[in-house]
């Protein structure tokens, strides 16, 4: 066997490790994108009768008579697209701030202040507050709360993961050479974050799905007769005892989207940074 063979066989072996986390997760988002492909009956035309049971279709019918599999999957493509820019604002927001305060104190300190007070806040309140004072409300609200509420732990945890290397040698070689304080976040300090930022997307896009999720049961953001998954949950809440599948199936769908791109997000990360970003 040859050097470069022995230097490849452990990135070989990370990269077999890492197929059984990323494929779940990527198979998942594309049956949730290509769903309204799929569907076999439009998302609002009643085709059976309320709360049928499976027998008339793969998952019955909901309250109105509804094709329960169809409205599923129209249900997934914009939960997914809503949960992604959430987590990609959030992620680079706490990215930005976090690089940038672990190099100025005065900034650090402001954004620990501010972090811990909007920590405090409940995820609850902080949607019905911000989602019911935006302008004509509805998934644009709720968007904007998560990233509200997602962006102080995004920092937090970034500045936790970025403070051990503002200290590094190479770091005190650029300011010794008069670089600025942006060049160093973004040059010196961002590359050696790749773990942690990967990490963190993942748990801010778990997160995103469950706010998003308990905003349209809530009935904040999407309304009927809209194709969303928690929605499907509370329109269905009555019926549970006539046709389960119009619960079960949107509820197993949340939570196989959240735990799949959460388990392909950490899998990216060493277990040293795993265990850091889920315990803050």
């Amino acid at each position: 066997m040859t050097a470069g063979t022995l230097a490849d066989t452990p990135a070989r072996t990370r990269t077999r490790r890492l197929w059984p986390a990323l494929v779940p997760a990527m198979m998942l988002i594309a049956l949730a994108v290509a769903g309204p492909l799929l569907a076999a009956h439009p998302l609002d035309a009643p085709v059976f009768a309320p709360y049928a049971a499976a027998g008339g279709g793969p998952l019955g019918g909901d309250q109105l008579g509804r094709d329960v599999l169809s409205r599923l999957l129209h249900g997934g493509t914009i939960l997914i697209g809503s949960a992604a820019f959430v987590s990609v604002l959030v992620t680079l927001a706490g990215v930005v701030v976090g690089c940038f305060a672990v190099l100025h104190p005065v900034l650090g300190r402001a954004v620990e202040r501010t972090a811990d007070v909007a920590i405090l806040l409940p995820p609850v309140l902080g949607i019905m507050l911000i989602a019911l004072a935006w302008p004509g409300g509805g998934r644009r609200a709720v968007i904007g709360a998560a990233i509200v509420l997602g962006t102080p732990y995004a920092v937090r945890i970034v500045a936790a993961a970025a403070a051990p290397l503002a200290g590094a040698g190479y770091v005190e070689a650029a300011l010794a050479r008069g670089e600025s304080l942006r060049y160093i976040a973004l040059r010196e300090i961002l590359p050696n974050l790749r773990s942690t930022v990967a990490a963190l997307f993942g748990l801010r896009f778990v997160e995103a799905v469950y706010v998003i999720s308990m905003a349209a049961f809530l009935q904040i953001g999407p309304q009927p007769p809209a194709a969303d998954w928690a929605l499907m949950i509370r329109e269905n809440a009555p019926g549970i005892l006539l046709n389960p599948w119009a619960v079960l199936a949107p509820s197993l769908a949340i939570a196989a989207l959240a735990i799949s791109v959460n388990l392909a997000c950490t899998s990216l990360a060493p277990r040293s940074v795993r265990k850091a970003v889920t315990t803050s």
